[in-house]
């Protein structure tokens, strides 16, 4: 039994040890925006944020999982009320197959919430080990740098509704 945070949320589920993070999100807890890839950790669709850091959900066994925080596109937002991330990426129109989306949306969630700020420089460099075969990045990069505007202000108006 692996106990964890899911999007929030606390779950249990009694899998294999070895058995993949994605593995379990898809098939165990039924979230099915992390994609299976290349199953090598070298695509980027699997990519969750384990503790805030972006991981590859693919090669990631859910033994390390124990006590963790783990968050999939779908702890973003939902359909009906969209997170500034998802919300920067329809508004980009970032998608084009859409397959690659939701690991590109974690990866740069990881960015943003550690460098709010990132260059485009720095966005390109840490969005690299994500791959897009459609060559959609130009949208993808404005929609980062939408993401990181809506991100901004969405933590200046909750600082305004505290402070």
């Amino acid at each position: 039994m692996v106990a964890f945070t899911l999007n929030g949320r606390p779950v249990e589920v009694e899998v294999e040890p070895d058995t993949p993070l994605l593995y379990v999100l898809r098939d165990e807890l039924g979230l099915h925006g992390a994609k299976y890839g290349c199953g090598l950790g070298q695509c980027g669709a699997c990519t969750v944020l384990v503790d805030g850091e972006a991981v590859f959900s693919c090669v990631t066994p859910i033994l390390l999982m124990g006590d963790r925080a783990v968050t999939t596109v779908e702890g973003l937002g939902t359909i009906e009320a969209p997170g500034p991330m998802q919300q920067a990426f329809i508004e980009e129109q970032a998608a084009q197959c859409g397959y690659c989306i939701p690991g590109m949306m974690m990866r740069a969630q990881a960015l943003l919430q550690n460098r709010p700020g990132a260059s485009d420089a720095e966005i390109r460099a840490h969005m690299e080990p994500n791959l897009c075969r459609c060559g959609t990045h130009v949208r993808i990069l404005a929609a980062i740098r939408r993401a990181a505007t809506l991100m901004q202000s969405a933590g200046a108006a909750e600082a305004g509704r505290t402070g």
